[in-house]
Parts: C-alpha cells; structure tokens; sequence
C-alpha cells in the first residue's frame, strides 16, 4: 500500500522546510508518496482556498499542514475546510501554548498537532531583514530543529500515523499526534555524551527565547534606532544557538556515537551509532 500524504504549507516556519523531506530523506520510500501544496509567503484567504481546493483533488489519506501562528484564522479555516471533506489533519505551528483559548481548542479538536517552541518568529522589519538575512535565519533555526531532535520527534510522530494508514486505518479511526516538542523532549534520547545533551537543550532554551525579543522588536517598540537593535540580537541569539548545535554533534563525533535512524524502503526506521556499521 502506498500511503499519500499531503503537505499544506501556508506561509513560513522552519520546520516547513523540511516538513515532507523527513519522511523520505534518500527519495528512495515505496510506501508513501508525497504532494505539496504552498500559499507562498503569504496568508491571503485567496492564496490559502488555492492550497485547500489543490489538496482536495490530490485526496491524501492525511495532510499536514504547516504554518505560523496556527490559530489565524487563516491556517484554522484551512484545515477546518480539510476536515469537512474527510481529510485528517496535523497542524505543525510554532509556539501557540501562551494563546490559551485557542491552544485549549485545538487540544479539544480532532485535529492533531506538533508545536515546535523552538520555531520562533523571525525578526521581519525592513531596516534589517533582507533576503540574505532572512535566509541565513532559517539556516540557523533549521540546524537547531535538527540538531537538538527536534525534528526527528516531527518525523516519528508523523511516521506513527503513515504505520497506521499502512495497518488499514483512515479518517476518524486515525491516533493522531498531540504534542508539544520542549527543550526536554526535543532533545530526549538523542545524546551519549551528557555534556553535548546540556548544549543542544541550552540551543532549544535560547530558540524559544528568540520569539519573544522579535516579537518585542516588531510589535511592541516604534522608533527604528530602537527596534533594529532588538531584532538584531534575536538573530544573534539564533546564531549562537545553531553554534552550540555544531558543538554538541562534534562531541558526539569525538565519541563515535552519532545516533542515526534512517528509513528503509518500506518505511520501516533502523539504527546505529558507529560510523562505520549498518543500521538495523
């Protein structure tokens, strides 16, 4: 069985970059196929009904869809529309937890979710973001998600819900995911070395961090000599928490104990540690 599985990507996050190639790192899977459907960088109600009318014809057996700030009424109406044509969901979204009323809705929904705290607003003002900055931001926020696990508890939960496909399950008889990535979760079972573990959850911590100080930059101060500093040093902060990435994984290198969990080409996800071994 060849498991579809739509990817609905409304505006921008990180985690969106990678979204349908952790599933298929090597392109090679035969029990699932993938079709991405983008509204750009924009959340217009125009460019997301695109991304909806797209994904219905494609009829995955589920779609995830991925966008900031996942209780607009954009991304909300998305997957709402989704759901009505009998498509589960799983919204990925960076850190909603603080909005409660929404956050205590979505829990309450059908639909699953993986909030990437981590994930954090980008520092979008004009007298310092430009393509390069922007860019090099996502770089960096893209090697914290994957050096801390972050990412890789995306993965598995997502590959949690193509197994059950595979087992003969669709629509509402699908477990969908529910869950939170913190800096403890996100970083565990990733790491030998104690001393790499503290680093990468010490990269999370500063990535959470980053969110507020954008958002205090973009929304909360007016004059430009006042907010180009603040969103300045958010990218910094970024910066030094893809550094601390780097470190914790040399550690792990100079140990010989890199963990890797390739797919195989039936889906199923083997392991190893030694470089030089195969995984099983």
């Amino acid at each position: 069985m060849v498991v579809k599985i739509g990817i609905a990507k409304l505006g921008n996050i990180a985690s969106g970059v990678m979204a349908e190639l952790l599933l298929d790192e090597r392109a090679d899977r035969e029990d699932m196929e993938t079709f991405m459907a983008t509204s750009g960088t924009k959340l217009q109600e125009k460019d997301i009904d695109r991304v909806v009318t797209n994904m219905k014809a494609y009829g995955p057996d589920f779609t995830v869809v991925v966008s900031p700030n996942g209780v607009l009424p954009g991304p909300t109406k998305a997957r709402e529309d989704l759901l009505k044509a009998g498509i589960p969901v799983v919204v990925i979204t960076d850190d909603i937890t603080t909005k409660k009323e929404q956050y205590d809705a979505l829990k309450a929904s059908k639909f699953g979710y993986i909030i990437m705290k981590a994930d954090a607003m980008i520092g979008a003002r004009r007298e310092f973001l430009d393509p390069i900055e922007m860019a090099d931001y996502n770089g960096n926020l893209v090697k914290v998600l994957a050096g801390t696990g972050a990412f890789r508890k995306l993965q598995v939960e997502l590959d949690k819900v193509i197994d059950q496909v595979k087992a003969g399950k669709k629509g509402d008889a699908l477990v969908l995911p529910k869950v939170v990535v913190s800096s403890d979760s996100a970083v565990k079972g990733e790491f030998t070395n104690p001393y790499a573990l503290a680093k990468a959850r010490a990269a999370y911590e500063i990535a959470q961090a980053v969110a507020g100080v954008n958002v205090k930059g973009c929304f909360m101060t007016k004059e430009y000599v006042d907010y180009v500093p603040i969103v300045c040093s958010a990218h910094e902060m970024m910066r030094k928490a893809a550094a601390l990435c780097d470190e914790a994984r040399e550690l792990e290198k100079g140990m010989d104990t890199v963990l890797r969990k390739p797919h195989k080409k039936d889906g199923m996800i083997v392991s190893k540690t030694k470089l030089i071994s195969k995984p099983e």
